[in-house]
């Protein structure tokens, strides 16, 4: 019995091998340029519909064997050329294949719409693509700086390597509207919640392809995909083969530096290979190194004291806070003197300045007292020599916090195996590490920060099951802002020594100076009226020069950059995690929060006949494991700090009617732990005309689940303590037992005093309101868009759409005062403490918006096939606000973008023939107003700054070196060298002029 199941099995398993291998079909053949006549190399070949595939060699020759039964369809396909489709009956080892040039736009197949192949011509929505062509012809040093040439998209560059995309408005530094994904991986830190541009992405070297949708895209990507969607493709092992290697070197030039022109470096290595088609894998490394652009905005952003952005300084304002000068923390002096418990306060409420006033003898006038001469009360004394002015300490620049040397390293692998025809499992791994610096509501410089993403994937014709999980080290980062307050503190505690410092030495001083020149006047001869007026003018004059001298008074010892003392408290600072403890401020945050993910999609085309159906469905876990060690999330009350899970599914079905119509519906189910679920469907409509005309239009809903930040964060920042808008930290705050007021109705109470002194206090009362604690629950948006591609006589492509959105539970931010003791109307004196920066806490957490918000927007594209292949292309994109007077006032949309965007092309891959390419790109955008939580909030409010117009030229020539295999590149960026800035308190934009020289071993 054993011997005949032997048997059986060994017979069995002959007849299988021998089945399978007659079933084999091999495909072999040539492929040669149909221009040049030459052989192509690194062709891709690939059975349609199967994983299998191969490339053609050095000389163009090609061999496939497959199991796929015939017949079968192979496709032909490379860089530059369009596609050719053969159909395989039998074994065919003579095919001569000759492709040509492809030149015009609008023949790329996209996947990110719908999440199966489609010409982006007929794409249901918005999509961008940008490929391995345009990344050679970009006059931008890197690919993803050439993605804000794509219309539409806005930019926001906080430094070298370390820039946000933003679409549609509601752009910010670090922009968690929009996705981005690597490989499908979410490429967004899971801890500090913003994709970090391409710092733990991949090499240009490794890229095939970049797409993007501009709008919501959650039906079928899931949560926080409200704005727009970056899907970041790269190159197989199988597909692309050798060794590939870029080397790039060149300047950059900004006169605001501290050094205007410095050297820049980049270089990049990738190697695939590939074993009889089964076995595939590839190493890449990456490496930038160069001085950083430079924040050097000194305007006044404290809105104080009478002066603006416009006219203030540190020399005529006391309270001047500039936008990149940190550390200058402020407080109020009528109100510390006039005493609440603060610094310069005496016994039982009572000003120690008051108490002089009204017991200090003044041997000149007989031991009498200054109440006694004058006949005015110590209350009214105080008020005529104490001016209610906010005072700031004296901070420092950015540039003697951060070091601006910006670097960037990437290493990435991965390995592929074909299991059979229609199976390939993945092996990945991108890693990533640089230094650079980041705007939040803090300017960050990251040092040393890490990012991996590890991922499995198997990966079939029409299915795919993944999962990875991101990993974020923050390195020695630390906070710019907490590190100037941290410096200040170390030798002169602002509670303990500067302020009562600065206060004493003026109060001292100006009740001295008062008082000699009411004597001095009386003596003369004057009446007491006159005297008093005298003295009064006196004070008025001196009061710049006290204040002079009291800030001198209190800047004694204060630490210089470049100092060794300096250097002692700047080391003791950034190596001290936030918030610091007993011993003294600390800078360093620390986040190693981790992400899991794992999803899967399948399409049902091998069971239901795509032409009467697609079907497709697919699904998604995660989990956030937040570890700041305590700096940046709040803990729970074990200590331990919180984990966040979330689920979604979702299924798509599409049918084409009459070859001219298709219709598309999508819906997903998501649940997140601490919010209720989000239904979000999408419903789509392609109408071809005459083969090159296709109208589409288009309803969906998008959803974002506020970030780990915006739920989780306890950060005590020097502008304001941030917290997440979940209820259990207003709670920990004491929000219901000590009242918080709104920003804008303590500024009115503050600008009323300032005016009226306390005997405005009855009538400043009245403007203080409590908060009404608006509602927390992921944002949404309902997206309508209409829009338009063709393809006109092959010479002219035009793209264009309209999009209106109506959000609902737009989530934005709310500013809030607390006193440090409770704070009541029914205790006057309580409130003084809303005014001053040592007696209050400023919170600010998210929240939903009270008002729907709606905006809307269109952009217009258009590219034209001049004679002899050259290329011109322009494109005007528009986003704005609707009923903008009806959102609420303080509340910040961060509708950061222009209203009218420009670019501007004109260019040429290869001139006549010669190898020699070109392009030139201009850009512009109008000014627009720019809302962020960086800076100082409190005093400006939503009304923040304007951030100027601005125009750049970038350009570059380009030779192929066939001989080397190599392309020289020549290339410059703002060739006008006229300084721009993208965003609040971020750098000033110079000039790059670069040369790079790319091999590829599989370059035609």
């Amino acid at each position: 019995m054993r011997k005949l199941i032997t048997y059986s099995l060994f017979f069995g398993l002959f007849t299988l091998v021998s089945a399978a291998t007659w079933a084999q079909t091999r495909v072999a053949g040539k492929v040669t340029d149909d221009a040049k006549h030459g052989e192509l190399v690194g062709i891709n070949i690939a059975v349609k519909g199967k994983v299998i595939g191969t490339i053609t060699d050095l000389k163009g020759n090609f061999s496939l064997t497959t199991n796929t039964p015939t017949p079968f369809v192979i496709a032909v396909t490379g860089v530059g050329f369009q596609t050719q489709e053969f159909t395989i009956t039998d074994d065919r080892t003579d095919l001569a294949i000759s492709l040509k040039e492809q030149v015009m736009l609008g023949q790329e197949v996209v996947v990110s719409a719908s999440r199966v192949e489609e010409s982006v011509l007929k794409s249901p929505v918005s999509v961008e693509r940008l490929d391995i062509r345009s990344f050679q012809s970009t006059p931008s040093a890197t690919f993803y700086d050439a993605l804000q040439n794509i219309k539409g998209v806005d930019m926001s560059t906080q430094s070298l390597t370390f820039k946000s995309v933003n679409v549609r408005g509601f752009g910010s530094n670090g922009n968690t509207r929009v996705v981005q994904l690597l490989d499908g991986m979410d490429n967004q830190a899971p801890g500090l919640n913003f994709s970090v541009g391409n710092i733990a992405g991949v090499s240009e070297l490794d890229l095939e392809s970049v797409e993007l949708l501009p709008g919501a895209a959650s039906a079928l990507y899931g949560p926080n995909a409200i704005n727009g969607l970056l899907l970041m493709n790269s190159k197989s092992p199988f597909q692309y083969q050798g060794l590939s290697a870029y080397a790039k070197g060149g300047v950059m030039s900004a006169s605001n530096r501290s050094t205007a022109t410095t050297p820049y470096y980049d270089a990049a290595f990738r190697y695939a290979k590939a074993f009889n088609n089964k076995l595939a894998f590839k190493i890449g490394v990456s490496y930038l190194s160069a001085k950083d652009w430079q924040a050097t905005d000194y305007r006044d952003q404290s809105y104080s004291n009478g002066f603006t952005l416009d006219n203030g300084t540190r020399a005529n304002n006391q309270g001047y806070d500039g936008i990149n000068i940190y550390g200058d923390a402020s407080a109020n002096l009528y109100s510390n003197l006039y005493g609440n418990g603060t610094p310069g306060t005496g016994a039982n409420g009572t000003s120690a300045i008051l108490g002089a006033i009204a017991t200090t003898q003044i041997p000149q006038a007989g031991n009498a007292t200054l109440p006694q001469l004058t006949g005015l009360t110590p209350q009214q004394i105080f008020n005529n020599i104490i001016p209610n002015l906010n005072i700031s300490r004296t901070g420092y620049q950015e540039s003697d916090l951060v070091q601006y040397n910006a670097s960037n390293l990437k290493l990435n692998g991965a390995l592929h195996y074909r299991l059979n025809d229609n199976l390939e499992a993945i092996v990945q791994a991108n890693w990533g590490t640089g230094t650079t610096v980041y705007t939040g509501a803090d300017r960050y410089y990251i040092k040393g920060f890490k990012l991996g993403q590890y991922k499995l994937e198997l990966r079939g014709s029409n299915f795919f099951v993944r999962a990875y999980t991101t990993q974020e080290r923050s390195g020695d980062a630390y906070a710019t802002s907490t590190l100037g307050q941290g410096i200040n503190e170390a030798w002169s505690g602002s509670a303990a020594k500067w302020f009562p410092t600065y206060f004493g030495y003026y109060a001292q001083n100006a009740l001295t100076g008062y008082a000699g020149a009411y004597l001095t006047a009386l003596g003369s001869g004057q009446t007491r009226d006159a005297a008093l007026a005298a003295a009064q003018a006196y004070s008025n004059s001196q009061q710049g020069t006290l204040l002079n001298q009291a800030r001198g008074a209190a800047d004694q010892g204060r630490l210089i950059p470049g100092t060794a003392a300096f250097q002692q408290a700047f080391d003791a600072v950034t190596g001290k995690p936030i918030p610091g403890d007993a011993t003294g401020v600390g800078a360093k945050f620390l986040d190693k929060t981790n992400l899991y993910h794992a999803e899967g999609m399948y399409n049902f085309n091998k069971l239901i006949d795509p032409k009467t159906v697609e079907v497709i469905v697919g699904g998604n876990v995660r989990r956030y494991a937040l570890n700041s060690e305590g700096t940046l999330f709040a803990r729970d009350e074990n200590g331990k700090e919180y984990t966040i899970d979330e689920y979604g599914a979702y299924v798509q079905a599409s049918k084409t009617l009459a070859d001219i119509l298709k219709l598309t519906g999508s819906l997903r189910y998501d649940k997140n732990q601490n919010f209720k679920a989000q239904v979000s469907p999408r419903f789509s409509a392609v109408l071809t005309v005459a083969k090159v005309h296709n109208f589409r239009a288009s309803f969906q809903r998008g959803f974002r689940i506020p970030t780990t930040q915006d739920q989780y964060i306890d950060l005590n920042t020097p502008s304001y303590h941030l917290i997440g808008g979940l209820p259990f930290l207003k709670q920990r705050y004491n929000f219901s037992t000590s009242p918080v007021y709104t920003l804008q109705s303590v500024q009115a109470f503050g600008a009323t005093l300032q005016q009226g002194g306390t005997a405005a206090l009855p009538q400043a009362l009245g403007l203080l309101k409590t908060s009404t604690n608006p509602g927390y629950d992921p944002e949404r948006v309902e997206t309508y868009e209409v829009g338009y591609k063709g393809l006109l006589g092959n010479k002219l492509f035009i793209d264009a759409y309209y999009y209106y959105n109506r959000f609902l539970n737009f989530l934005g931010s709310e500013i809030v005062v607390q006193g440090k003791t409770p704070v009541s109307v029914a205790d006057p004196a309580s409130t003084l403490q809303l005014i001053s920066g040592s007696t209050r806490t400023v919170y600010s957490y998210p929240v939903n918006s009270s008002t729907q918000l709606k905006n809307a927007g269109w952009a217009i594209g258009a590219d034209y096939l001049l004679p002899g292949n050259y290329m011109i292309g322009a494109n005007v994109s528009s986003n704005y606000l609707i009923d903008q007077d009806k959102i609420p006032a303080g509340f910040v949309t961060q509708f950061n973008t222009p209203k009218y965007r420009y670019n501007l092309s004109f260019g040429n891959r290869n001139v006549a023939r010669t190898g020699i390419g070109f392009n030139v790109v201009y850009r512009a955008q109008d000014s627009f107003l720019w809302e962020s939580s960086f800076g100082n909030a409190e005093a400006t409010g939503r009304q923040q700054t304007i951030i100027p117009a601005y125009g750049t030229l970038d350009a570059q020539v380009s030779k192929k070196l066939s001989g080397i295999k190599s392309i020289l590149k020549v290339g410059g960026t703002n060739l006008t060298g006229k300084l721009y800035t993208q965003s609040w308190g971020n750098p000033s934009i110079g000039s790059m002029y670069y040369i790079s020289l790319t091999f590829d071993q599989l370059m035609n």
